[in-house]
């Protein structure tokens, strides 16, 4: 299997990249991966290939799956009018390199995955939110929306899409995770606001599994028996578009991960943060920190996915600090 994958050195992707080499390996499966990158000189494993976007616009080689994941992170920094165009460019112009890619080549790939976020259902609170509901209008709905339109053209070309909305992963190599590491350990970590807001969370772990699981059940699956999903997504012609919620099935709110996270690094959690002063410190990107939301897995579990860590606590214990 050849797969082609934009945002191949970042956090989700060089875990996939690992753990499916690995995986084929022990099955005695070919597999090639290519990562994407503006720079060509960037470092990678020496197992893996990189190709830049330039050539991308020129090659004749031929993948079975693409994987997008480019794009800045989101709660990287606060939102001004220039970080909101950066997050949409981020995720837009490696989205349409690909296209064009798909577009040209004559053998196209047999599946295209294309992240996306939780952000897509907009602020919802606490009401349980499967790939089949709907969304609340706000910036992080119409940053995700733009970016899963704009892959579900592949389906134009014949090629299968599956969108995966990825809620908060949790791995200390970065994230959420990595970000709270340091003051957790300083034992000044708290909760956000009144603690009650719900926190739909999956460890990378699980994410890598589910992303595997997803690519390798649409190769075996024929067309038809995928349009029978409730997560079908409308195209303009018979292609299968489907989406996937990437969250753990048992979402938390803030207090309750402010306190999991403290009995596992054996520290306090007295600390909190009020709504205004997240909102002063953020400005409109406090709403990812102050507004729940509680999205389930349900494609995923429906599907046959079993969750490897599918609560906090499983998800902590099997982390190295």
């Amino acid at each position: 299997m050849n797969i082609l994958i934009s945002g191949g050195s970042g956090f989700l992707g060089s875990a996939f990249s690992n753990e499916i080499m690995a995986r084929y390996r022990t099955q005695n499966k070919a597999l090639h991966i290519t990562w994407l990158t503006r720079d060509s000189s960037q470092a990678h494993p020496n197992d893996i290939d990189m190709m830049t976007y330039d050539e991308l616009a020129s090659s004749d080689k031929s993948f079975d799956v693409v994987l997008n994941l480019a794009g800045a992170g989101i709660a990287d920094s606060r939102w001004s009018d220039e970080r909101k165009e950066q997050l949409m460019t981020s995720r837009i112009k490696p989205t349409e390199s690909l296209l064009a890619f798909i577009k040209r080549t004559s053998i196209k790939p047999k599946l295209m995955v294309s992240g996306s976020a939780i952000g897509w259902y907009g602020t919802q609170g606490d009401k349980p939110l499967t790939e089949s509901s709907g969304f609340e209008t706000d910036f992080a709905h119409r940053l995700c929306d733009e970016w899963e339109q704009l892959a579900l053209t592949a389906a134009e070309y014949s090629v299968p899409v599956a969108i995966v909305r990825t809620g908060v992963v949790i791995h200390p190599d970065g994230g959420m995770l990595g970000k709270l590491l340091t003051p957790f350990k300083m034992g000044v970590g708290g909760q956000l606001g009144n603690g009650q807001q719900i926190m739909s969370w999956v460890s990378r772990e699980d994410w890598v599994g589910a992303a595997i699981f997803i690519i390798e059940q649409h190769l075996a699956d024929d067309a038809s028996s995928q349009t029978t999903h409730e997560n079908t997504l409308q195209t303009t012609n018979d292609t299968t578009a489907v989406v996937y919620n990437l969250t753990a099935p048992n979402p938390v709110n803030n207090h309750t991960f402010t306190k999991t996270l403290g009995a596992w690094l054996h520290r306090p959690t007295f600390f909190t943060l009020p709504n205004f002063l997240l909102k002063l410190m953020f400005g409109e990107m406090s709403t990812l920190l102050i507004d729940g939301q509680k999205v389930l897995p349900q494609a995923l579990q429906d599907a046959g996915y079993e969750f490897q860590q599918p609560t906090l606590e499983q998800a902590l214990a099997g982390q190295k600090l």
